[in-house]
């Protein structure tokens, strides 16, 4: 099974257009900009505090030498204040730093849904739902650790590498020049041979996740590996991925061995090098033995830098491929609707007509889905469009509804061309009861409102009478606070139906869009529902695209759509009785099944 890792993701490079989309960032931040520029501040004192502390304990322990009480006694002073200044420059870094990017970051959090739901239909077509919510939960995630922490750190290091570099040379020329040739190369080189042991870590984990899945596909259908008496083959399939995690593990372990006799070594080899030769300085009289211990303790603050640093740009590197990628999705263009409520909607009457309309989906260019489909639909009338699979019947009710542009033609509601309205008017006007009906995890009053979000409880009740549906909502305990769960899977299919064509008559719209809305029904289900989108259809256009013949027999006009193309058009009765006609043979092939 494929696994969707986060170092398969592509990792850009730090460069000056890159890093000038990243600071973008920075728009976000509204009036808390400021709180970033004052943390930057914070940030370069406690940097300073930092490095004025192995200056003062060095002269703290000349103190010994020069038998001064008085002094020793007024250095530890300076410490303690340095240390309390220090504490106060950190949490000031630290609230500020973390003020601006929560602020920043709900304000991207906001800007990027709102635009990812503003998208058109063909966005979605073409991207999976995980790699949307992996942009606004891990991507997300990934910049503001970086906000919050890392671009402060990297600071803070390149600070105290810079500022240790030039007081270990106030210190001694010679000593910095051994230091820097030894103490920073191991450094990096400990940090790289880190890495590397990381990713085979990875690896570990990665091939236990994969023997996981073995465990969780095999107890999920436990039932066909008893079946087919497997049991030997998903036990030597689990045995076999087992063995990979104990290999892959067991070098681990030997390159984790690797890795401590080098740290061993020559990390502490280094330390011993540099203090070796301040000693022997110390001896000649070029240094005290307080200037050795600063210059220790320096050495200490720059090689830690050093190893630190290439991490931190490493994190770096990852959030400004993260905010590139946030920003490819903020980037896209989305549909001409507003982000607050439409208080003023203009009602349409309803009358719909298409004119040899040919539509193409942009994924599939060269297929034609719909050629040359005219059809009228007056107001208040039933229009049922049927044929075979794929012959483009729910396209015409996604191009109704303008999830996608047409290739050619033009479609009219009240004469007007469909593109000339206001979209969220257009869609105000109409309503969809689909096959598959989506329900939100709330309670049913909510899915109910959904149709009409400041309606009142009596306007909810009355909806939900007329569709069939208050006697089963009324016989759960909690009625319709009742919680219909994830997609609405409490409810049975046809409680859901039923639920969705309560939120569509609760919108009351003038255009009626019923897509295959009793196929997956049973019969004493479908006669339910059936009776709710009668009453449903009632004084609207409606438009009805169904497999069940018998759900359509009292339609105005039923349309035949074979390979693209109306092939038959009429009511039942005169359809019927064309000879050799696709609606006949469809009608004989249920009728005799049935």
């Amino acid at each position: 099974m494929a696994r969707f890792k986060e170092n398969d993701l592509p990792k850009s490079k730090i460069t000056a257009s890159s890093l000038q989309k990243a600071t973008v960032i920075f728009q976000y931040a509204g009036n808390h900009r400021w709180k970033f520029y004052v943390g930057l501040i914070f940030l370069l004192f406690t940097g300073a505090t930092a490095l004025a502390f192995p200056k003062l304990m060095g002269m703290l322990i000349d103190c010994v030498k020069n038998k001064d009480n008085s002094q020793a006694n007024m250095i530890a002073g300076g410490l303690i204040v340095i240390l309390f200044l220090q504490s106060i420059f950190s949490f000031f870094r630290l609230y500020l730093f973390v003020n601006f990017t929560e602020n920043t970051l709900a304000n991207l959090r906001l800007a990027l849904y709102s635009n990812l739901v503003k998208l058109p239909m063909s966005f979605f077509s073409q991207k999976r739902v995980g790699e949307l919510n992996s942009r606004i939960s891990s991507d997300i995630t990934q910049i503001q650790d970086t906000l919050t922490s890392t671009i402060a750190e990297f600071l803070r290091q390149f600070i105290l590498i810079i500022g240790g570099v030039l007081l270990l040379a106030n210190e001694s020329i010679k000593l910095t020049l051994l230091m820097l040739s030894v103490v920073p190369l191991v450094a990096v080189a400990a940090v790289i041979f880190g890495r590397f042991i990381r990713k085979y870590s990875k690896n570990v984990q990665d091939k236990v996740a994969e023997s996981q899945v073995i465990v969780e596909e095999t107890m999920q259908g436990i039932s066909i590996v008893k079946a087919f008496a497997n049991e030997w083959y998903e036990i030597a399939r689990y045995n076999g991925k087992i063995k990979e995690v104990v290999k892959i593990a067991i070098k681990g372990g030997k390159y984790r061995g690797y890795f401590a006799s080098f740290i061993i070594f020559c990390l502490f080899g280094a330390i011993v090098a540099v203090v070796w030769f301040g000693v022997r300085l110390s001896i000649s009289g070029e240094m005290s033995v307080g200037q050795l211990i600063s210059f220790v303790l320096y050495s200490t603050f720059v090689g830690a830098s050093f190893g630190g640093i290439a991490e931190l740009y490493a994190q770096i590197q990852k959030a400004i491929g993260a905010t590139e990628r946030v920003f490819e999705l903020l980037d896209e263009t989305p549909e001409k609707i507003n982000s607050t409520q439409n208080e003023t909607a203009q009602k349409i009457k309803g009358n719909v007509t298409f004119k040899n309309v040919a539509f193409s989906y942009h994924s599939r260019k060269e297929i034609k889905v719909l050629k040359d489909v005219s059809f009228t639909a007056n107001f208040g009338q039933k229009i049922a469009i049927v044929g075979p699979s794929g012959t483009g019947k729910s396209t015409i009710a996604s191009l109704l509804l303008r999830f996608y542009n047409i290739d050619n033609g033009e479609i009219l509601i009240d004469g007007k061309n469909i593109y000339d309205y206001d979209l969220e008017n257009l869609r105000g006007n109409m309503s969809i009861v689909p096959q598959d009906v989506i329900l939100f995890g709330g309670t049913i009053k909510e899915n109910i409102a959904y149709g009409k979000p400041n309606a009142t409880d009596e306007e909810i009740i009355l909806a939900a009478r007329q569709a069939n549906a208050l006697t089963f909502i009324e016989s759960f305990p909690e009625k319709f606070e009742t919680i219909v769960g994830e997609r609405g899977i409490k409810l049975s299919g046809g409680q859901r139906q039923r639920i969705a064509i309560a939120r569509a008559l609760l919108k009351n719209p003038s255009i009626l869009i019923l897509d295959e809305a009793t196929s997956s029904l049973d019969s004493e289900s479908e006669k339910q529902v059936q009776e709710a989108l009668e009453i449903l259809m009632q004084g609207r256009t409606s438009i009805i695209i169904a497999h069940r013949l018998s759900t359509i027999r009292s339609a105005d006009q039923i349309l035949v759509l074979d390979n693209g193309k109306i092939s038959e058009q009429g009511t039942h009765q005169e359809l019927i009785a064309l000879e050799n006609g696709i609606y006949k043979n469809l009608s004989n092939l249920q009728f005799s099944n049935s």
